[in-house]
């Protein structure tokens, strides 16, 4: 695999192309100031996904972002695909770089606030749930609801496809699944260092001291673990 970042340095330091190999595949987006660029998190699920089949499929995708993980999807057989994001301009980006990759498949871009998604049911649901910069007091919920209330927008017998960090509490995470009668498969795993941002937030740091398992230390560098999931819900 090989990366290329540009960063443009201010206020946010976003970088304005980023350019990728997965496998076959060469990707070239455009991510503009001020929406967030793709994560180790991310780029860990993109590759996963061309361990994935979604021939025929109805895919949604919550927070599609720069539209990385939608034009892997489209390539790997879906049929169609419905790709949210919380706010319009981060939606119209992701339409300017799935159209850009030359993606043939009908696509609905929809502003929706997480799990608030009219239409479905669908076959496959995939995203990287928020965590550390969740936004929320209780770090978990955008995973846990997600667990929880996949069946609203998730067929029986359909999948989530979803990237978790080992700071988010795996085990909890699959205990959850199990709870709900999904049937739960590893796609792949890594690990890699963390981002600074993690030092910079010491309520984080703390919390993730108390999760057993949340990280490791080799040669005074954090690592976490990057796992994709996925969970097919119960037919």
């Amino acid at each position: 695999m090989t990366e290329k970042l540009e960063q443009r340095h201010g206020e946010n330091l976003y970088p304005v192309k980023f350019a990728a190999q997965f496998g076959d595949h060469e990707l070239k987006l455009d991510v503009p100031e001020g929406i967030w660029n793709p994560t180790p998190h991310g780029v860990h699920l993109a590759h996963m996904l061309l361990d994935l089949d979604f021939s025929g499929e109805n895919v949604l995708e919550l927070g599609a972002g720069c539209g990385i993980h939608s034009i892997l999807i489209a390539r790997r057989g879906a049929a169609r695909m419905t790709l949210t994001e919380i706010d319009a301009a981060i939606c119209d980006n992701a339409r300017h770089n799935v159209e850009k990759h030359e993606v043939r498949i009908p696509t609905d871009y929809v502003v929706a606030d997480w799990m608030h998604v009219e239409g479905g049911p669908f076959d496959a649901l995939v995203t990287n749930p928020p965590f550390a910069k969740s936004g929320k007091r209780y770090r978990r919920y955008f995973i846990d609801t997600l667990i929880l209330d996949a069946h609203k927008l998730v067929r029986p017998g359909g999948r989530l496809v979803f990237v978790q960090s080992s700071m988010a509490d795996i085990p909890r995470s699959l205990a959850l699944m199990a709870e709900n009668g999904m049937d739960v498969a590893i796609v792949g795993e890594t690990d890699g260092p963390f981002r600074q941002y993690y030092f910079e937030d010491p309520t984080y740091m703390r919390e993730m001291a108390a999760i057993p398992g949340s990280y490791s230390v080799r040669d005074g560098k954090h690592y976490e673990r990057l796992i994709v999931f996925e969970a097919r819900l119960p037919g």
